[in-house]
């Protein structure tokens, strides 16, 4: 193998060549670092409002205030606590319920909502789809309190059907249906946002697709099951992580409602109002903190497998689209002993139940 001399090569000395590649190197890097320094001003922020105090409440967490000795480090002894404390799982139990029969039925709704609104079979879709989105709009503390007049046993909706039959029709507040009052609440604000999930998401399928199953047959529940279904199965995983993390963060409900059913609705009704009120109530910060990190890592391991698992069913689902290889002649079926006429290819059969 022979190799060509760089001035045979660009018709410039070998000095001149030397010289430019460094300088083109410097010029690289120059380059890479400028794109480094577009970042800054959000890892900085990034580091400020998320790393650090991630950071502090672990730090908080292998400390215990006593009371000979002030805060001293005693490792792990805080979570060996929060793992025995019945205060803790009971307030777990509690929003872990609440996740698996709210969370199915709010992305249901919502899911029938967007499939209704992208059929177009409905009159004054835009309209629909504001009233839907309008309850996320309202500020959460705002429509607390709304729901909390209308649940009251002494005023509003309630108290007023229960006057109308002469005893306690509806109790909202009661033990037994509290966290159901507080689920309906949750599902009223967000099944807005959620069909805006799955609504943008069922806008980007290529209408391609529509056409070659309407040509093969397809019909209704046939392109919704078919087509429509996996191809926002991305979207109904992103929208499954995050109601699982604000069901693990459920706080501001029950805390908003804590006046009205004090006796029902306890410190410790869910873990984040456990946190909160160890820490501004109690003055545990340590154990408050403990309380935190530990929700933390249960909610970060919950979300990662759902979606892993959801990821995993959509690449099976969906599989990325490659060239097409030449199909093989489909061949026709025998025809019967007797027939007369032409057979029907396989090619021609429709594929959709």
């Amino acid at each position: 193998m022979t190799t060509t001399p760089y001035a045979a090569r660009t018709g410039r000395p070998e000095s001149a060549g030397a010289a430019a590649e460094p300088a083109i190197t410097i010029r690289r890097r120059k380059a890479d670092w400028t794109g480094w320094l577009f970042t800054w001003p959000f890892a900085l922020v990034f580091v400020l409002v998320f790393i650090t105090p991630l950071l502090y409440a672990l730090w908080l967490s292998l400390f215990q205030n006593q009371l000979v000795g002030g805060n001293s480090f005693v490792g792990l002894a805080n979570y060996a606590t929060a793992f025995q404390d019945p205060s803790f799982w009971d307030g777990f139990g509690r929003v872990f319920a609440f996740l698996l029969i709210q969370v199915p039925i709010m992305l249901l709704l919502a899911m029938v909502a967007a499939l209704a609104i992208d059929s177009a079979r409905l009159y004054a879709t835009g309209l629909f789809r504001v009233v839907i989105f309008l309850p996320y709009a309202v500020p959460a503390v705002v429509a607390v309190l709304m729901w909390g007049f209308l649940y009251s046993d002494n005023f509003g909706l309630t108290a007023s059907i229960n006057d109308w039959f002469g005893h306690a029709v509806l109790q909202p507040f009661a033990r037994r249906w509290v966290t159901a009052s507080i689920g309906n609440i949750v599902t009223w604000e967000y099944v807005g946002y959620n069909m805006v999930i799955f609504y943008s998401a069922l806008k980007t399928i290529p209408t391609e697709l529509y056409e070659a199953a309407e040509i093969d047959g397809a019909r209704g529940w046939q392109v919704v099951r078919a087509i429509k279904l996996p191809a926002i199965r991305g979207a109904i995983v992103i929208a499954t992580i995050f109601s699982i993390i604000g069901s693990f963060q459920l706080f501001n409900e029950p805390n908003v409602l804590q006046p009205l059913a004090n006796n029902v609705i306890t410190s410790s009704f869910t873990p984040n109002m456990y946190a909160y009120n160890l820490s501004f109530a109690g003055q545990q910060y340590n154990y408050s903190a403990t309380v935190a990190i530990i929700m933390g890592v249960i909610t970060a391991v919950i979300a990662y497998v759902v979606q892993m698992r959801g990821s995993r069913k959509e690449d099976r689902c969906c599989p990325p689209v490659c060239a097409p290889s030449t199909p093989r002649p489909a061949r026709a079926r025998p025809a019967p002993a007797g027939h007369v006429g032409r057979t029907r290819s396989p090619a021609h059969a429709s594929r959709w139940p």
